[in-house]
């Protein structure tokens, strides 16, 4: 996989956070815990994107 394959896929999986993160708010009772979980992760992903780009701009 290329390095702009894999930035591809953590934008796509750092979407797929963001809607799932926008349905645990929309529950009746969201989950608080799975929201941290799940925003922890979004962050981690972003950062990943970019250090990731650097790499293909250096």
């Amino acid at each position: 996989m290329s390095l702009q394959e894999r930035i591809e896929a953590l934008k796509a999986r750092h979407h797929a956070i963001e809607t799932a993160i926008e349905e645990e708010h929309n529950r009746p009772h969201p989950d608080d815990l799975e929201i941290v979980r799940l925003k922890k992760q979004k962050l981690q992903i972003k950062d990943e994107i970019a250090v990731l780009s650097t790499q293909q701009c250096g």
